[in-house]
């Protein structure tokens, strides 16, 4: 309990804080980019697959 109130009382639990939460929206905006980036990466790589070579299969 002693290092929960240290966590949320001191200055240097409020700046790890800062730092563990920083961190957290660091990790979700790189996970949403790399996934927007993947989906339109897949989507230009199939429609110039598909107007490459009309009428083949592959």
């Amino acid at each position: 309990m002693q290092a929960l109130s240290d966590f949320l009382t001191t200055d240097y639990g409020l700046m790890s804080a800062v730092v563990i939460a920083f961190c957290v929206l660091g990790a979700g905006f790189f996970v949403n980019f790399v996934r927007k980036h993947i989906k339109e990466d897949t989507a230009r790589a199939a429609a110039a697959a598909a107007t490459a070579r009309p009428g083949h299969s592959h």
